[in-house]
């Protein structure tokens, strides 16, 4: 079942690549008296996600931190060298943590994995977009299959 308003986060880790090597992020880190906004993409440098999805984030960094979000994270089922490297193509700098889901088990955690044989990528995470708040989901914006409106980050803005 997937995640929904009013829900504890569950409990994960994440990779990712920082300059000092490859970090180990929990959510407790993560989300932990903090307002977060957690989307994510199918999959790195794939065409929606890098054309509009992760950049729209990354333009929009300082508005959402004017509304009070202390971390904006990417993440997808990629590991995270593809995410580094994925984060570094796009200069998101700090404006946007890039996270590994490398097994897809948060994506599962959340509910929210999605079979994407059809495209040879395997399992992956759904499109969505999470505001979560001291560690509860506050709003959640999972996409429909082959749609990229709610998950947006002009879409989650209007909504703080």
């Amino acid at each position: 079942m997937a995640i929904k308003a009013g829900d504890k986060m569950p409990a994960g880790t994440f990779k990712t690549k920082t300059a000092d090597g490859i970090q180990d992020v929990t959510t407790e880190q993560l989300f932990k008296g903090k307002k977060v906004v957690l989307f994510s993409v199918p999959g790195a440098f794939t065409p929606t996600c890098d054309a509009k999805h992760l950049p729209g984030y990354v333009d929009n960094a300082a508005a959402f931190k004017a509304k009070g979000v202390d971390t904006i994270a990417c993440m997808a089922v990629n590991d995270v060298f593809v995410m580094g490297a994925w984060g570094k193509h796009s200069n998101v700098g700090d404006k946007v943590l890039m996270l590994a889901d490398g097994n897809g088990d948060y994506a599962k955690a959340l509910g929210l994995e999605m079979d994407g044989r059809g495209f040879g990528m395997g399992t992956r995470g759904q499109r969505f977009a999470i505001v979560v708040d001291d560690g509860v989901a506050k709003d959640v914006e999972i996409e429909q299959p082959k749609e990229f409106k709610v998950s947006a980050a002009e879409y989650i803005l209007g909504k703080l």
